[in-house]
């Protein structure tokens, strides 16, 4: 049984398409990543498989129930992007409120809001007003509600907003451990460092539309080129590889270090069979890769809705996710 599964899920907003036949699979104890520009759709998903909005048309599932089931619901730890805790509450009276309303017994919630606070770094500032918080204190409170009733499936909206390095590793930390446990991860962030490090899957969204998903190594992997050095004191037969139909580019930094461009369709074991032939020792066979964020700037086109397009040559952001 999927943990969460989609199948052409649309929702409209008038004439506002936030989600156009989105369909997507999330097995148990995936840590799995939702990407996208401003307005892509990912918090529309997320809210449609809580309840808090109905769907359109087509099917969404959550825990073996329909979205928004109460029965699901329970069994959901949620952190929400932009949410605001009362600062007169302390962390611990906090923590107490929301295990009331999870339906956690008194006795259980005197236990396990100090081990859960713990869990996220700021038990020693439990009794304190959450008003005097820092913003990275109160995510990871934020962080600490979702878990209070040992959820099966967590949701996290944008987690490790505002926190500082260090404790985004923690919170990185803090997410494989819940892996480990058996815990189901649904990851919306913008910090794609963050999720090429901790995520099994990605999906990234683009105008409501699912463009690509797959595994870090799937999405991150160039097809069709490669870096290719052979023995010191050897020289690389480009020119002879070249008259195979590769392109061949030395490495600007690393001139010993050929990268190898193939024709669609074709295979590197030519160029391996060319260089045993020639009694070339090869020492360096990788297959290039780029970075996530790479990944995701060649998958989507365009700006959020509403906004100019940057001009060709623009400089581009880092962050690209936030409120939808």
């Amino acid at each position: 049984m999927s943990v969460i599964e989609t199948r052409e899920l649309r929702k409209t907003y008038g004439r506002i398409e936030a989600l156009k036949g989105v369909s997507i699979r999330v097995e148990k104890g995936q840590i799995y990543g939702l990407l996208g520009q401003n307005g892509a759709g990912k918090t529309t998903l997320i809210k449609v498989l809580l309840g808090i909005v109905s769907k359109t048309d087509g099917e969404a599932g959550l825990l073996g129930h329909a979205a928004g089931d109460p029965a699901a619901r329970r069994k959901v730890g949620y952190l929400p992007e932009d949410h605001q805790f009362p600062g007169y509450h302390t962390g611990y009276s906090l923590m107490d409120f929301y295990g009331a309303l999870y339906g956690v017994p008194a006795a259980d919630r005197r236990r396990k809001i100090p081990e859960t606070l713990e869990l996220v770094g700021i038990a020693g500032r439990m009794n304190s007003k959450i008003r005097t918080y820092s913003k990275g204190m109160k995510q990871r409170l934020g962080i600490a509600q979702a878990l209070l009733h040992d959820p099966d499936l967590v949701i996290l909206d944008e987690p490790t907003d505002g926190v500082d390095p260090l404790g985004r590793r923690e919170i990185r930390e803090l997410m494989q451990r819940l892996k480990d446990r058996g815990h189901t991860i649904f990851l919306n962030s913008h910090l794609l460092g963050e999720v090429e490090l901790i995520c099994d899957r990605v999906a990234i969204l683009q105008q409501g539309k699912l463009v690509r998903e797959g595994t870090i190594a799937d999405l991150t992997r160039q097809k069709g080129r490669h870096e290719m050095a052979v023995a010191p004191g050897q020289q690389f037969p480009a020119d002879a590889v070249m008259k195979l139909g590769y392109v061949v580019t030395p490495l600007p930094d690393r001139p010993d270090v050929f990268e190898v461009s193939m024709p669609d369709g074709q295979s590197i074991d030519p160029v391996v069979r060319l260089l045993l032939d020639k009694g070339l020792g090869l020492r360096h066979l990788v297959e290039k890769k780029q970075s996530l964020e790479e990944a995701f700037l060649a998958t989507v086109e365009g700006a959020e809705p509403g906004v100019d397009k940057r001009p060709k040559g623009g400089r581009r952001v880092r962050q690209v996710g936030g409120r939808d």
